[in-house]
């Protein structure tokens, strides 16, 4: 049986010695990308902004990139304007205008907290200057989410550059990334992913969209293969099944899987007008959704390993030799969906929650409204003990009983917008708000 420190190994490349899984967070929704944590009773089931904090921390400007945690280091980006920027409302409203760009200076900056205080370990300014690219009213210039092998630590921000840090924030790398047009300005998002020794990095425009590999010691491009896609934002999933490792990526078009060295393995169509959700794998099934609200097309795919060509389903299927099931109007539009203890869970923007049999999509219970008046949902759920929470963007954290009865259990308050993933560490949440980063733990 694979070790879990084996595990994360082959995913990153590397674990140094004296990092302890349970202490690591290293990419967007953790290893593996499943946004669960191992049981622990340490780890908080209540809080509010004075209830079981650790510490908070203040952080200038405006981002949404989660917060990775690698030992004893949090890793996060913002961006800091010189005029300021106002918190941005709220919920989902009609984004197809293009906001002109801020004729100001902003700063891009890694910040390095340290776990046990709070602290500021250190700051990394990588850039400042005017945007060449608007950006939606709801998004940021640092909405993606850091990766790290716990020996470096690499920066993406999409329409401008990767950097690649040592763990004391020395920079030992650049790549520079032309400014791209994106559907109505809407901005970059999609974050990179790590595995042994290639950073992949997707990015779907409106110019020339393409998925690559980096050298994740020297930053040169390994390769690039270019893609049928317009503007997307979907983490690539690397995904490690019983017959091969594969590079999934969420598009408009089409689900697309490459094989390490770029070369097209399998695609199937049939997506939402938007793709956001990150792909992810539990118990030998690859999970891709999308759910862009104005549209009828929402679906969620379970596929099977071992796939190659179109593998689209036809007109009133819902499986095939290779998709084991799917839904044609489940998919969520932000929220990444969580497969715990066998079920699947999906959470909707507007404030609903499904469940599903992991492994064969029956129903387990329909949409469950989780308050009226909840507010929009863009932040991932994620699970332990029992448990899955679901973090509004009003920034309160709903605890949902799991199992087969939706039953909600607490609301955890933080007053104020949230919009990024935590991160758990072996006992406690590490969660961002608009200005503010907190480490919550104990169960007073």
């Amino acid at each position: 049986m694979l070790h879990r420190r084996d595990w994360l190994k082959g995913i990153l490349g590397v674990v140094p010695a004296g990092a302890l899984l349970g202490e690591s967070w290293p990419q967007f929704r953790g290893a593996g990308a499943r946004g669960i944590a191992s049981d622990n009773s340490r780890l908080p089931n209540s809080w509010s902004s004075s209830e079981n904090v650790l510490w908070k921390t203040d952080i200038l400007g405006k981002g949404w990139s989660s917060p990775v945690v690698w030992d004893d280091q949090i890793f996060l980006n913002t961006n800091v304007s010189a005029s300021g920027q106002a918190i941005p409302p709220g919920g989902l409203y009609d984004g197809r205008v293009v906001n002109p760009i801020e004729q100001v200076e902003h700063r891009w900056v890694v910040y390095s907290i340290d776990l046990n205080t709070g602290k500021t370990c250190w700051t990394k300014e990588v850039h400042k200057g005017i945007p060449e690219v608007p950006r939606h009213r709801k998004n940021s210039y640092a909405s993606e989410t850091n990766v790290t092998d716990g020996e470096r630590l690499y920066v993406h921000f999409g329409d401008l550059a990767t950097y690649c840090l040592d763990m004391s924030g020395k920079l030992l790398w650049t790549k520079q990334w032309p400014p791209v047009e994106t559907r109505y300005g809407y901005g970059t998002a999609s974050s990179p992913a790590l595995h042994q020794g290639r950073l992949y990095i997707v990015n779907d425009n409106e110019d020339e969209s393409y998925v690559l590999a980096l050298d994740k010691l020297t930053g040169q491009e390994i390769w690039k293969t270019s893609r049928e896609e317009t503007t997307s934002w979907a983490t690539p999933f690397i995904w490690r099944n019983q017959q091969r490792t594969e590079i999934i990526t969420a598009g408009r078009e089409k689900v697309s899987s490459y094989d390490l060295d770029g070369k097209l393995l399998w695609e199937l169509k049939g997506m939402s007008p938007l793709s956001i959700p990150t792909p992810f794998s539990e118990n030998g099934l690859l999970y891709v959704t999308s759910g862009y609200v104005g549209s009828e097309a929402r679906p969620v795919y379970a596929i099977r390993p071992g796939a190659s060509g179109d593998i689209t389903l036809a007109s009133g299927e819902t499986s095939n030799r290779h998709v084991a099931w799917s839904l044609p109007q489940g998919g969520p539009y932000h929220p990444s969906p969580v497969v715990y203890d066998g079920r699947y869970y999906t959470l909707l923007d507007r404030g609903f929650l499904t469940c599903h049999d992991a492994k064969t999509g029956e129903e387990i219970y329909g949409k469950r409204r989780i308050e009226v008046g909840s507010g929009g949902f863009t932040s991932s759920p994620w699970a332990y003990n029992g448990r899955v929470f679901c973090l509004s963007e009003n920034g309160d954290t709903y605890v949902i009983e799991a199992g087969s009865d939706f039953k909600v259990l607490g609301k955890n308050s933080l007053d104020e917008m949230c919009m990024a993933t935590p991160a758990i560490t072996d006992s406690s949440l590490i969660l961002r708000t608009y200005s503010q980063l907190y480490r919550i733990g104990g169960n007073s």
